[in-house]
């Protein structure tokens, strides 16, 4: 039997079956009918944990001081507007409340219909409280902290007596960033106003949320980029700037990676960090400067960089030294570039390599803001003033069979003339 679906043709007979069957499994006997298995599960847990199903232990709420602290400082508040917008008005129509816990289960937020309030504070569900689920049973806003999941828990499915009479639908907010819980909103209300699209509702504005966690992370790592780049654009060797979750904001002459693996206390000066070696760490406005030891071209013998061209659309450079080797894949603009700067071991200037590339020497603009994005992976292997590689550097570049394969895609007049030479009789 579909609970769900009963629950919402005869709520009634729905809330019947369901005690029954929570009746039949707390007393060890076969049960009219299976539980869901989110909620089997859930009453297996409590069984094991030792939560009485008839009586309601209450921990002490926390301090209106404490629950103001908490808001201020949980990174949920900046996700409060968007929760209120998609819940709120619908909830208060349906005679639901909007609850949002804490990491710890901790109420801080409970908004919506007045009266419903006035009925939660009866069971304990005020500011403050703890409603995980191993201390008040099952739950709409301790089980799916515990599964990770949205969850909606309808009449006895609550694992206490005393909650038979709610419904309750609750989906986790996790941190974008690292998939750390943040907390859990719920939507709830007495028995009569449950609805078979709640659980959903819920779990889409629990996504919404999550956007925008999203998009705040980018505008932060936007913001240090910002900060980044003056930084590195002065280095040389390998370095990287990432926030304090060691999302990666900027790179100079190494690969690309999204995230870098930093301790929990992290402090300026030399650390050893597991995906780069030994680093010189920096405090940075909104993050940190990490530069890897040892990176200076000359302390670590000439390099080798390899520029491969064979295959289209798999473009790719790699630099091979001393210190150990990466590579990176190439975008057809990058690709073009430094087969130019290969071919001109002297250097090319920006209208030069404008000229080069568009047959236009004016579009200096475009030129530096593509080689700019390439120094950040090549770095101290690729100088300015004019554009060339680092004279100790050794240059290979392998190229298709067939000359008329080079960088099929680029329109380059310099590319051109390099195809026409190389088929020339």
């Amino acid at each position: 039997m579909d609970v769900t679906h009963l629950a919402a043709v005869d709520s009634t007979r729905a809330a019947r079956v369901l005690s029954q069957v929570r009746s039949a499994r707390l007393a060890g006997q076969p049960a009219p009918v299976a539980p869901r298995p989110v909620i089997e599960r859930s009453w297996e847990r409590m069984m094991r944990s030792g939560v009485d199903p008839d009586h309601d232990v209450r921990a002490d709420p926390l301090s209106r001081e404490e629950v103001q602290r908490r808001r201020e400082t949980t990174v949920l508040r900046h996700v409060l507007p968007v929760l209120r917008e998609g819940l709120l008005a619908a909830a208060d129509v349906a005679h639901h409340i909007m609850v949002v816990a804490d990491e710890e289960g901790r109420v801080l937020w409970r908004e919506g219909s007045p009266p419903v309030l006035r009925r939660a504070d009866g069971l304990g569900f005020e500011l403050g409280a703890d409603w995980r689920e191993d201390v008040v049973g099952t739950n709409g806003l301790g089980t799916p902290a515990v599964v990770r999941r949205p969850v909606q828990v309808f009449a006895s499915e609550h694992f206490v007596r005393s909650q038979a009479g709610w419904t309750c639908a609750g989906a986790p907010l996790t941190d974008p960033r690292d998939g750390r819980l943040l907390g859990v909103v719920d939507v709830s209300g007495p028995l009569e106003t449950m609805h078979p699209a709640t659980l959903s509702w819920v779990g889409s504005v629990a996504k919404l949320a999550e956007a925008r966690l999203r998009e705040m992370h980018t505008e932060s790592l936007e913001r240090l980029r910002a900060v980044a780049a003056p930084v590195l654009a002065r280095l040389g060797g390998r370095a990287l700037v990432v926030d304090p979750d060691g999302w990666t904001a900027a790179v100079s002459g190494m690969p690309y990676a999204r995230r870098v693996a930093l301790p929990k206390s992290l402090s300026a000066g030399p650390r050893w960090l597991p995906a780069l070696g030994l680093c010189s760490v920096e405090p940075l406005a909104g993050g940190w400067l990490l530069r890897v030891a040892d990176d200076e071209p000359g302390s670590r013998g000439p390099a080798r960089i390899v520029l491969d061209l064979r295959q289209a659309r798999h473009w790719s450079v790699e630099v091979i030294g001393e210190a150990g080797s990466w590579a990176r894949e190439l975008s057809p603009r990058h690709a073009e570039l430094l087969y130019l700067l290969a071919v001109h071991r002297s250097g090319r200037s920006a209208s030069g390599l404008a000229g080069d590339v568009f047959g236009d020497p004016a579009r200096t603009v475009t030129v530096r803001a593509e080689m700019s994005r390439v120094r950040r992976y090549l770095g101290a292997f690729l100088e300015h003033r004019p554009y060339r590689f680092a004279e100790a550097a050794e240059v290979e570049v392998l190229l298709p069979d067939d000359p008329r394969d080079l960088l099929p895609h680029s329109t380059a007049p310099a590319v051109n003339r390099q195809r026409r030479s190389a088929t020339a009789p």
